[in-house]
């Protein structure tokens, strides 16, 4: 299967995050809308008008996959009829729904990105919360911190470290290679994309990746 994520209709109400980036590379919950195309389907995903075939499938680019709305939106598009929002489908039209949304995502992407996966151990010196809500992948340092996974998923990626002192409440990702720093207090829904650097306080925001927060003071509800 080929699918196609057009933002035609979509690019100018994203703006200024689209003027740097395709909407389909906006980072909601744990992954882009991209990545969660390519989590969710075997397809080949493209937003490349060069290499599009007679078999592709034209999906708007603002709609936000999920596992439970999948047959519904592709049916739509083969159908070439509009998709209906649910609490399984959403579709990214302002720039502010990205850290409404985020929430909703995150936990999506954790179940996705979790299933019939074992995490990695969680060493003892952490305080936890509901530790079955707890996922760190292979190469993540988590020493020392609490992680409290009672009020949302706590998802730790590749090779990302939070350091000794870091109070993190859930829903909360932290990107492949993202560094949180000594004492920080990370409050849900928030999102740290891959290569961030975060401190001090942060509450319901979603960093795309490589960017860097990491000084005190206070972040929220924010992109």
């Amino acid at each position: 299967m080929n699918l196609f994520l057009d933002e035609t209709k979509c690019r100018e109400s994203l703006f200024p995050f689209t003027h740097t980036r395709h909407v389909a590379d906006i980072r909601i919950g744990i992954l882009t809308i991209r990545e969660k195309w390519e989590q969710l389907t075997n397809a080949n995903v493209s937003t490349d008008v060069s290499v599009i075939k007679n078999d592709t499938i034209f999906v708007q680019a603002n709609i936000i996959p999920t596992k439970n709305a999948l047959a519904q939106i592709l049916k739509a598009a083969q159908d070439e009829t509009p998709v209906l929002e649910n609490e399984d489908l959403k579709m990214l039209q302002h720039p502010w729904q990205i850290f409404q949304l985020n929430d909703w995502a995150l936990r999506h992407d954790f179940e996705n990105l979790t299933a019939k996966k074992k995490s990695a151990p969680i060493s003892a010196t952490n305080q936890c919360s509901n530790k079955a809500n707890i996922f760190i992948e292979a190469g993540a340092i988590v020493e020392y911190c609490s992680l409290n996974a009672s009020t949302g998923p706590v998802y730790i990626g590749k090779n990302a470290q939070l350091m000794e002192g870091s109070f993190i409440r859930g829903p909360f990702a932290a990107g492949e290679g993202s560094l949180v720093k000594m004492g920080s207090k990370i409050y849900g829904a928030t999102t740290l994309g891959p290569f961030c650097v975060a401190g001090g306080e942060i509450k319901n925001s979603v960093l795309f990746g490589y960017s860097n927060k990491a000084h005190d003071g206070y972040l929220g509800d924010s992109v």
